[in-house]
């Protein structure tokens, strides 16, 4: 049964580790695509092909993979008896910001669709250090546990 158990919790391990990968490439994407995006002109045809790319890009990368690593995340967590740890309660803190950045990015879009472009290409540039920052702290975390 302890083979069975520690089994699945490789597998989850490494299912977590997957999305992860896939969360965080749509993160650092997406502020790229809007930097493209804003320098497009608003009535141009190619502004609606990066409106079209940008909800493709949440619809089939960012979204699922966001839920799958919340899923697999808490499942991980439980089945290691993790709750309660220090290291584990900073390091949800860091990945509540990365979904709360997650969806401000969401909102983004949505405002680029409707033709709206509060950022400047360079202020957009700065925020995609965001999700790299945030991950090297979250694997600092879960690797090393500090504390």
């Amino acid at each position: 049964m302890q083979l069975v158990l520690s089994m699945t919790y490789l597998w989850l391990k490494a299912g977590h580790v997957i999305f992860v990968i896939f969360w965080m490439a749509g993160l650092f994407m997406l502020p790229r695509f809007f930097v493209y995006h804003q320098e497009t002109a608003p009535g141009a045809p190619e502004n609606a092909l990066w409106v079209e790319r940008e909800g493709k890009l949440l619809k089939i990368i960012l979204w699922p993979s966001l839920l799958v690593v919340w899923a697999l995340g808490i499942a991980l967590a439980v089945s290691s008896g993790a709750f309660g740890q220090h290291w584990l309660n900073l390091k949800l803190l860091f990945v509540l910001g990365l979904t709360a950045y997650h969806l401000w990015l969401a909102g983004y879009a949505g405002a680029l669709a409707r033709g709206e472009r509060k950022l400047d290409g360079r202020k957009l540039r700065l925020l995609n250090e965001v999700p790299g920052i945030a991950v090297a702290v979250i694997v600092v975390l879960a690797v090393v546990k500090p504390f």
